[in-house]
């Protein structure tokens, strides 16, 4: 379907064949091109921008430490740092899911590039914070046709420099104390220089932390809204645990029902609504002349929600089946996100822990409104309460560290 967003052809493809046909096409034909390019004022020259041989050999580094079977190892800490949030979460009347899970998100992506307890909490809201100043001019940015007037284009310049700047000095804080079989390590050993090395951490931390924290709100939403969900997970963390209450990495590919909630969380809610391609050469595709430079729009989110592939496509429905061609929450072929793995469990500790020890009340807006469509779908504003637990209300001793605390009065 041809879009009308400027003088070049752009092109949305809306057969799950022909998008898994495109993104699986020799990168001579389609590769990356003026959209994705839109991100290098800020990601630099990272796995998400390169191309070639060079984007290959990064992206085999990073899949050595991202890929779902190799991160469990990270499944300890990431476990206690989403224990740690919750029980401090649980200390306030009321929170907002996402204000909960970006950061948490982030904790975690940092505890597989990094190493544990390397970033601060200061370190967090920097990089917080410079998200925050670049993403909806990122947004505008992709799609805009006419450009800025000088002063608002210096005054954007300008904000993206400062977020620069924040991300680079939490960089060159936590470099140094980088275990060496974390991601940056992996990258220390390839031979990259500070700068090339530098540009990977900020595209794992920007695109990490934020796409996996939006998901991750939708985990919270549906924990607190559907009728015996929290429970029929919380049994399955029992089963999954050891006598201490630690979550066995061995057994969570087998946990089906916490696999399935964050499948079906990523259909309906794709952090990646969107990515793109470009044509490199004139080539023909279904009777369709397309010429170098025309562009190629992918929408999870559209083919998520085609009724073609999907029986009542808006529900939420744990029982669907996740094998066919119309799910892509992560993309296709050699280019697939190479943090899917690792954001897949952080999304099913999140689900298992939070079942597992607390009830989550929602006091938001029940259906939730749509999400705001940016670089990533923004949650909306979803509120929630946190109460750790009774361990009578399961046949378990909790950890220590979710015993039941005061809630403080609020001010």
């Amino acid at each position: 379907m041809r879009l009308h967003l400027g003088p070049k052809p752009v092109w949305l493809v809306t057969d799950p064949d022909l998008v898994r046909h495109l993104l699986k096409a020799d990168e001579i034909l389609v590769d990356k091109g003026r959209f994705v390019g839109k991100l290098r004022p800020v990601v630099g020259q990272s796995t998400l921008t390169l191309n070639g041989e060079e984007n290959r050999k990064r992206r085999a580094v990073l899949h050595s430490v991202f890929a779902k079977g190799v991160a469990q190892r990270f499944v300890p800490e990431m476990s206690a740092a989403i224990r740690e949030a919750a029980v401090s979460a649980s200390r306030e009347s009321e929170v907002s899911a996402h204000a909960l899970t970006a950061p948490l998100a982030l904790r975690m992506i940092c505890i597989a590039m990094f190493g544990k307890d390397v970033l601060s909490r200061g370190d967090e809201r920097a990089i917080v914070e410079a998200v925050r100043l670049v993403e909806s001019d990122l947004a505008d940015d992709l799609f805009r046709v006419l450009p800025l007037p000088p002063w608002k284009a210096a005054a954007r310049r300008r904000k993206r420099e400062l977020a620069r700047r924040m991300i680079d000095a939490v960089v060159a804080r936590v470099r140094a104390r980088a275990a060496s079989s974390t991601a940056v390590g992996a990258l220390i050993a390839l031979g990259l220089s500070d700068i090339e090395i530098r540009d990977e951490i900020v595209t794992m931390l920007l695109a990490g932390h934020h796409t996996t924290g939006s998901a991750a709100a939708w985990i919270m939403y549906y924990l607190g809204t559907v009728p015996g969900l929290a429970e029929e997970l919380a049994a399955e963390a029992e089963a999954s645990s050891d006598d201490a209450g630690e979550l066995r990495p061995e057994i969570l590919p087998r946990a089906s029902k916490s696999l399935a909630f964050v499948r079906e969380v990523l259909r309906l809610y794709p952090s990646a609504h969107w990515f793109s391609r470009d044509v490199r050469t004139d080539i023909t595709v279904r009777n369709i002349p397309l010429k170098a430079g025309d562009a190629l729009i992918f929408c999870p989110w559209q083919l998520h929600r085609d009724e073609h592939y999907w029986v009542d496509p808006d529900k939420f429905d744990l029982t669907r089946n996740f094998t066919g061609k119309a799910y892509l929450p992560f993309g296709a072929g050699p280019r697939v996100c190479i943090g899917m793995g690792l954001a897949n469990l952080e999304l099913q500790l999140l689900a298992l822990e939070m079942a597992a020890a607390f009830s989550i009340t929602i006091k938001s807006a029940v259906p939730a409104p749509l999400p705001t469509p940016s670089v990533t779908l923004i949650p909306p504003d979803i509120q929630l309460s946190l109460k750790v637990r009774e361990p009578r209300e399961r046949n378990i001793v909790l950890p220590r560290e979710l015993e039941p605390m005061p809630v403080r009065a609020a001010s």
